[in-house]
């Protein structure tokens, strides 16, 4: 679920990475009554495809947005009884299993970030090249939006949220802008937002790196969904989801997202036996295997295709041993 496309556009949906995720994922899914669970559901193509290419398996579909879960529905309905959709945030992985009756599953998918869907109504307030409400919310049903963060948190808050989630080295400037505005009246429009941020930008650095409202929306749309937050949780708890021999793949855009996954994937798949100990104690391999080094970036060619493909972090990992 990667950014928008060049200057905030929107692009035409098309899965990220889409054929090594189900090359990475359907080995562990081929034998009958094998379940992936895709904990980021969006559009379904991910989920059409791993269906389409592990014909034993069931599919059990999370996403926060009840209407990725409608049009995926309607996508996903060939496939019968095959499919199981859940209005869930992925971290709440380990309830709707335990819901299902499922004690661990072969394969978990994430596709982090905000959706295609979510990018493409305009009215959602992702994005800053197209004026709507100040949302950004991707569960429109509950939960505080962006106006409220902008309206309501103060100037230093406000500028912890976009330096840390922004990676905005004007996040005092910006702030500070945005607290004389609400002052002069709320701010309820992603264009006054970002008109707010260009100005408050100094004119040289808003000639290169894209949009400068880029950093500060995603800043704001990370804050309001508490994305970070939630997959530190989600990470550890789809790892304890795999049965043994079971994988799961990470597609990250971002470089808070990825420390966030790395850190987790790497942890549970280092040796911690002394390297001069002459035997591997029971129990002491690593719970994890990791599928690919390091992460993998989309080629060359999949970016000309797909421009959404460009900042994508895959990780992938198949569970060796159970916990001890």
């Amino acid at each position: 679920m990667p950014p928008d496309g060049p200057g905030g556009a929107p692009a035409a949906h098309v899965p990220v990475l889409l054929e090594r995720c189900v090359a990475l994922l359907a080995p562990a899914l081929a034998a009958p009554g094998a379940v992936v669970v895709d904990c980021t559901l969006g559009m379904g193509g991910h989920a059409e495809a791993l269906l389409a290419a592990a014909p034993y398996a069931r599919l059990v579909g999370l996403d926060r947005d009840p209407e990725a879960l409608r049009r995926s529905a309607r996508r996903l309905a060939p496939f019968g009884e095959r499919v199981s959709l859940v209005h869930a945030v992925y971290d709440e992985l380990p309830r709707v299993l335990a819901e299902l009756g499922l004690t661990c599953v072969q394969g978990v998918l994430f596709d982090l970030g905000v959706s295609s869907l979510q990018l493409d109504e305009a009215d959602r307030g992702f994005a800053y090249a197209q004026d709507a409400p100040l949302d950004m919310r991707m569960d429109p049903t509950r939960g505080r939006t962006a106006a409220d963060v902008v309206n309501t948190y103060d100037g230093r808050a406000l500028a912890r949220v976009l330096k840390e989630y922004g990676e905005e080295r004007f996040a005092g400037r910006i702030a500070d802008a945005i607290v004389r505005e609400r002052a002069r009246q709320p701010l309820t429009s992603t264009a006054r937002l970002a008109e707010l941020v260009r100005d408050a930008i100094p004119a040289a650095t808003r000639r290169t790196g894209g949009h400068p409202a880029k950093r500060t929306f995603q800043a704001l749309r990370i804050e309001v969904n508490d994305e970070l937050g939630v997959l530190r949780s989600a990470i550890p708890a789809a790892v304890e989801s795999l049965c043994v021999g079971g994988r799961l793949v990470v597609l990250s855009y971002q470089s808070l997202e990825d420390k966030i996954v790395k850190s987790a994937l790497v942890s549970r798949s280092a040796s911690t036996v002394p390297v001069d100990l002459p035997f591997v104690p029971e129990g002491a391999t690593p719970e994890l295997r990791l599928l690919v080094q390091g992460a993998e970036k989309a080629s060359a060619q999949e970016v000309a295709d797909n421009p959404r493909a460009a900042s994508v972090r895959l990780r992938a990992a198949e569970r060796a041993r159970s916990a001890a």
